[in-house]
C-alpha cells in the first residue's frame, strides 16, 4: 500500500502558530521533506523544530527549489522533487512536506502536490497561517470590515503595479516585494494610500515599518506590505 504526502504549512515564523493538525501530522510521519539542501537553511523547518523538537529524530528528505523564475530550471527542480518523494510513497511511507505560512498561498509545494497526485498517489494539504494574517494580528488591526474587499498580490510580479494598487478597491497585501521595493514603494507613494511593511513576522529580526516613505531599500525575502485606502 502506498504512502501519503502531506503539504504541512508551518505557518509564518512563529512555532506557536502551529496547528495542532500540522503538530500531529509531522509526529505521525516517517519522512520529512524539506525545500532546501539542508534543515539548517531552511526556515520551514526550523519553525516546525520549535513546536515539535522530535523531528530532529526523523528522517529528512531534501528537495531543493531554485529561487528563479526560469521555467526550464523550475520544472527540473519539481520533476526531482516529485521522483523522490514517490520513492518514499512506494514504500508506504508517510511524508511530511513542511512550507512557510499556507500550502494553498503562491506555495511551492502545490507544483510537487499536483504532480505526486497526477501520478496516482494520495494527497493531502494541511492549512498553515498566512503571513498576512500574521501580520495585520503582529499590528493589532483587522485586514478588511464589512464590504471591503481584500486583494493578494505577489509583489514580484506585474500585479503589484502602480496601476493595480491605485485601481483596486480596499486592502492590499504585497508580498515578497523585496526584489521590487523601489517602484513598489514609488506605487504606493503616488497613490497616496496607508502603508506598513512587517519584515520576518513571527521570525527573529522583526521590525514593522509604518508609512512607504520608510521602507528600507532591501527588507528581505520574508516581508510583506499590506495597503489601506
Amino acid at each position: 500500500m502506498s504512502g501519503i504526502l502531506y503539504g504541512v504549512g508551518v505557518g509564518p515564523g512563529d512555532p506557536e502558530l502551529l496547528t495542532l493538525k500540522a503538530l500531529r501530522i509531522l509526529r505521525e510521519s516517517d519522512v520529512i521533506a524539506i525545500p532546501s539542501e539542508t534543515k539548517e537553511a531552511c526556515a520551514a523547518y526550523r519553525i516546525a523544530l520549535g513546536a515539535c523538537p522530535e523531528l530532529e529524530r526523523k528522517e529528512l528528505l531534501p528537495v531543493p527549489m531554485p529561487m528563479t523564475k526560469d521555467p526550464s530550471a523550475l520544472e527540473r527542480s519539481h520533476e526531482a522533487a516529485a521522483s523522490a518523494i514517490a520513492e518514499q510513497l512506494e514504500q508506504g511511507r508517510q511524508v511530511a512536506f513542511v512550507t512557510l505560512g499556507d500550502p494553498t498561498v503562491y506555495s511551492t509545494y502545490l507544483y510537487i502536490h499536483r504532480k505526486i497526485a497526477g501520478m496516482g498517489y494520495e494527497t493531502a494539504i494541511v492549512s498553515g497561517i498566512p503571513s498576512f494574517c500574521a501580520a495585520a494580528a503582529r499590528l493589532n488591526q483587522g485586514l478588511v470590515e464589512q464590504a471591503q474587499p481584500l486583494h493578494i498580490l505577489p509583489g514580484t510580479y506585474h500585479s503589484a503595479s502602480g496601476d493595480a494598487i491605485t485601481a483596486l478597491r480596499g486592502t492590499k497585501v504585497l508580498m515578497k516585494t523585496g526584489k521590487n521595493m523601489a517602484s513598489v514603494r514609488r506605487s504606493i507613494l503616488e497613490s497616496g494610500q496607508e502603508a506598513v511593511l512587517v519584515k520576518n513576522c513571527g521570525m527573529p529580526g522583526e521590525a514593522v515599518y509604518h508609512g512607504a516613505g520608510n521602507f528600507p531599500d532591501n527588507p528581505g525575502y520574508y516581508s510583506l506590505i499590506i495597503v489601506k485606502e
